[in-house]
Parts: C-alpha cells; structure tokens; sequence
C-alpha cells in the first residue's frame, strides 16, 4: 500500500471517528458516553497522522533525485500501484457516512438470555427505595433487586421501567428488554422483564411500563426473568443512549 493512500485511509478514519463522536451522538450506538473524550482525542490524532504522512509524500514528490527527474517521475516509473484489496479498507468509512448502522435492539435481544449478574449488595442488602411512588428504575436494576433481593424491597411497590418490546415464547407474550454495556456494544448483557396485563406493542417499540413486580419463585439465578403485572404501556421515541 502507497503512502499516499496509508495518509488518506488516516485522515477519512479519523474524520468518520470525529463525525459520530465530535459532531454528533451517533458514538452511543457503540459505545459508552464516557468513553467520547477517547474517541475524540483518536479521530483528531489519526487525521494528524495522516496529513503528516500525506505532507511527506507529496515532499519526496517534488523532491529531485540523482538523476536529475522529480520524485514523481521515479514514483510512476517504479510504483505498480496500490492493491485493489486496500480500498476495500474504506467501507466501514463509508458505512458510517451513508448507512449509519443502528444500535443493537430488539433482534439481539431476542436471540440472546437474560442475565441477572448477582450485585455486591446482594451480601449486604440493597438501598432503601424511595419512600413515594411510582419509583423510576433502570431495568437491570429492577431485574437485580427482583431475583437477589431477599428482602423483598419490590413487593407492593409501584415502579417504571423503559425499554423496547420483543417477542415471548408464549402466544401473546412480551418482554421489556434492554441492553447493558460495559465498554462497547460487543459485551452487552440483555435484561428482560416479563410484561403481564398489556398489549404486546409491535416488535423493537420503545415503551414505558408503569406495573408491580409479581413474585413467582423465580429469584436467586442469573438467567431468572422477573414478572411485572402491567398498570399501564405508554409509547416512547427511542432514547439517545439505547443502552443502560
């Protein structure tokens, strides 16, 4: 691979780094909020990189050799040209510019379990919730409480809970699903909750839930799905941050 095309592969990267992380929020399909100074700090350092690289290409160039011809006479005359493979480096560029690919939703969920990691306040006991209600709760939250929680801090209490639709094995049934990153999209954990008394909405539609949790004995493991008797579904446009 040239210099020249080594220097435009750095400076389009770079560009497509900053276009989702500096211009816009489209990085939170990937990764988490914390992590847009890094990203930032790499797209600008990339698109450095590859001006340098290409200023020193076009210096040697210009630049005459021993036998009197210009750099870019002994560059034609030896060069066989980049391999057409090289250029296949740039889709992703392009998939970012023209298609944008969406966050991991509904179809990932679904072919994936619900895992309930087991808190460290499991062992100790969880935080008091709120005295009044309906009690906002992230879902993997609600999830960790209903199967670890022996102190039963759910029961009786209303709570709300957001996230997006996807089918259950029974006819008719539904999940409230959301997905938890860590760092990036490629380690996240899906949490379900099982939604009973409400129409299932359409497949991926982002809803708010507002329901009790249901005991039904299935606490104290990983892959448990917790039960919410539904008081109301109300539709919601898709968060910026999809993910917990």
């Amino acid at each position: 691979m040239s210099r020249e095309v080594r220097a435009l592969l750095h400076i389009l990267v770079g560009a497509a780094v900053l276009h989702i992380s500096l211009f816009s929020e489209l990085y939170l399909r990937y990764v988490r909020r914390g992590l847009r100074p890094y990203l930032i700090a790499s797209g600008a350092l990339l698109v450095v990189v590859g001006l340098v690289g290409a200023a020193v290409a076009a210096r040697e160039l210009l630049r005459p050799t021993d036998d009197g011809h210009s750099g870019h006479d002994a560059h034609h005359g030896h060069s066989h040209g980049t391999p057409r493979t090289a250029w296949l480096l740039l889709l992703p560029v392009l998939a970012i510019y023209l298609l944008q690919p969406q966050a991991l939703g509904a179809y990932t969920a679904q072919h994936s379990d619900s895992t309930t990691v087991r808190p460290a306040a499991a062992t100790g006991g969880f935080a008091p919730l709120p005295a009044t209600g309906p009690v906002p709760m992230r879902l993997a939250d609600f999830d960790a409480r209903a199967v670890w929680d022996t102190g039963g801090s759910l029961k009786g209490r209303q709570v709300v809970l957001t996230g997006f639709a996807t089918p259950a094995a029974g006819a008719g049934g539904w999940y409230l699903t959301r997905l938890t990153i860590t760092c990036c999209a490629a380690d996240a954990l899906t949490s379900k909750v099982e939604i009973r008394g409400g129409d299932a909405p359409p497949k991926g539609a982002w809803v708010e839930v507002t329901g009790h949790w249901q005991p039904d004995g299935r606490t104290g493991q990983d892959s448990a799905v917790p039960v919410l008797t539904a008081d109301r579904v109300r539709g919601i446009t898709e968060p910026g941050d999809p993910y917990e």
